[in-house]
């Protein structure tokens, strides 16, 4: 039997004991009068030595204990703090202390009635008069500074993570701030928060492989968006002039530390505006989020960043021209670009179609480079079907992907909205995916319909919340932001990195 296994056995022992006494170690309900932030921010003036008329109710995870014969001090942790119970036997009766130091573990809940003292050492503490077992853990917690180090433990068991490791508990703290900001942001430029779809018999909104589902009674194939767009501008055409949605997408694709196949997403759309519009937005609400939390000038990976509006807007083609040599312009097809790749010694894999092969060029060679915010502007049109062409360089579109510390935060355009144009890119989707792109756009023709009877001149924006949660909280990977990431199965099933 391992240490682990009688530990978990001899508090089993003690359950049995507590039920033989008529003990619930469960029950239903619970008292709790304050947390134990209210009884720091009431008792703040509180002077040492000192204890209030007044009775309490407070309610947590034993932590810490600390005996000293017939006196004892607890630590008591709820989801505000800490606060110390003093417990004594002259107080609780010599048989109930006795039962407390015997039966009660660190890691069990419990609840606590007194007096707020402040002790002579300056720690405010409750002088506990009566008791509740409120949860028996039957398992000990990790060591505070010894446990639960392991990344694979803390993703698999984020509970535990929570519980001992505070940075840990900070970034979803975080996270949560991150995402009010956003709304907040938006709601107060008159965007409609909205609902689309997760079930979509068509997905569709961007480049990606789909999971697949099947519904009984309707007996249709159905998948797990992969993005929530093309629903979003059926709004547009609806009358609705700005909407919003945060919410998950999923795509069925490998895993990293900037990938996670189920993940969160702003998507905003903007009636009467273009990719001009929506890069001041991005960089307006950013700077917003970077407020809220007071970090307008950051370290992310060992770079000190700010994000101050306005950002750089850097076109694709300079970048390439500065990190590579190549000048686009002068390669317009796909052999001249890998011959010129070849020539120039670049250790890129070689795609199927010019669009893909500067995509390529790109992610290998500029965006690392991209420290400092920046709008890296106008991508080729055939990798970018629901975007609208530019008027001077029909080749490209009015695309933006926004980037701080080397890290993409999301993707927008200046959004097609002529349907013959659109039906012909799907078009040329459909003839890649024919010749094996699994990730090309399908055709939509419902979408398209909706199309035909009129969208009004629109700017899109993704943002990628997991990574703006990333950059803000400094994490190297995506699994450190998200609070139960996809995980490999073991072989005895439980679930691995």
């Amino acid at each position: 039997m391992s240490a682990e296994e009688r530990l978990r056995a001899e508090r089993l022992r003690k359950l049995e004991d507590l039920r033989a006494q008529g003990i619930d170690p469960y029950p239903a309900r619970c008292e709790r009068t304050h947390t134990a932030q209210q009884l720091h921010e009431r008792f703040s003036e509180l002077p040492p030595g000192e204890e209030t008329e007044e009775f309490v109710w407070v309610a947590g995870r034993i932590t810490g204990r600390r005996v000293l014969g017939k006196a004892s001090f607890w630590d008591l942790k709820d989801g505000t703090g800490r606060i110390q119970l003093l417990l004594s036997q002259d107080a609780l009766g010599e048989e109930r202390y006795e039962l407390l130091l015997r039966d009660v573990d660190l890691g069990d809940f419990l609840g606590a009635y007194g007096r707020v003292v402040r002790t002579r050492r300056g720690e405010l503490s409750v002088r506990v008069e009566d008791v509740q077992l409120l949860a028996k853990a039957l398992r000990p917690l990790p060591e505070k500074w010894h446990g639960l180090k392991d990344r694979e433990a803390r993703y698999r068991q984020r509970y535990l993570d929570l519980l001992v490791n505070e940075p840990s508990r900070r970034t979803f703290e975080t996270r949560s701030r991150i995402v009010r900001a956003m709304r907040q942001f938006l709601d107060e430029r008159g965007f409609l928060e909205v609902e689309t779809p997760i079930l979509q018999p068509i997905y569709g909104g961007t480049a990606a492989r789909p999971f697949t589902t099947y519904h009984n009674e309707l007996e249709q194939t159905l998948y797990l968006r992969i993005a929530p767009e093309l629903y979003l501008k059926r709004l547009l055409i609806g009358g609705f002039e700005r909407v919003y949605e945060i919410g998950k997408n999923f795509r069925n694709e490998g895993i990293s530390t900037r990938h996670n196949p189920e993940f969160t997403m702003l998507e905003c759309y903007q009636a009467y505006a273009d990719y001009e519009d929506m890069m001041e937005l991005t960089e307006q609400m950013v700077y917003a989020i970077a407020q809220e939390l007071g970090k307008e000038k950051l370290s992310y990976q060992g770079h000190d960043v700010d994000v101050t509006p306005p950002w750089r807007r850097l076109p694709l083609r300079e970048a390439l021209l500065e990190h590579t040599g190549l000048d686009l312009e002068e390669l317009p097809t796909h052999e001249a670009l890998w011959e010129a790749v070849q020539r120039k010694g670049l250790f890129v894999d070689q795609q199927p179609t010019w669009g893909r092969l500067v995509d390529e060029l790109v992610s290998e060679y500029v965006e690392p480079k991209l420290i400092q915010p920046t709008f890296l502007l106008d991508y080729p049109k055939e990798i970018s079907p629901l975007a609208k062409a530019k008027p001077e360089a029909p080749h490209l579109v009015e695309r933006f992907e926004p980037f701080i510390g080397g890290l993409e935060l999301g993707n927008a355009f200046s959004e097609l909205n002529d349907p013959l144009d659109q039906r012909e890119r799907f078009r040329e989707q459909e003839e890649q995916r024919r010749r094996g792109d699994e990730e090309a756009h399908p055709l939509d023709e419902d979408f398209l319909l909706a199309l035909e009877y009129g969208m009004p001149p629109t700017g899109g924006l993704g943002l990628g919340v997991d990574r703006l949660v990333m950059l803000f909280t400094d994490a190297r990977s995506i699994r450190d932001v998200i609070l139960f990431p996809a995980l490999r199965p073991k072989k005895d099933g439980a679930r691995t990195p």
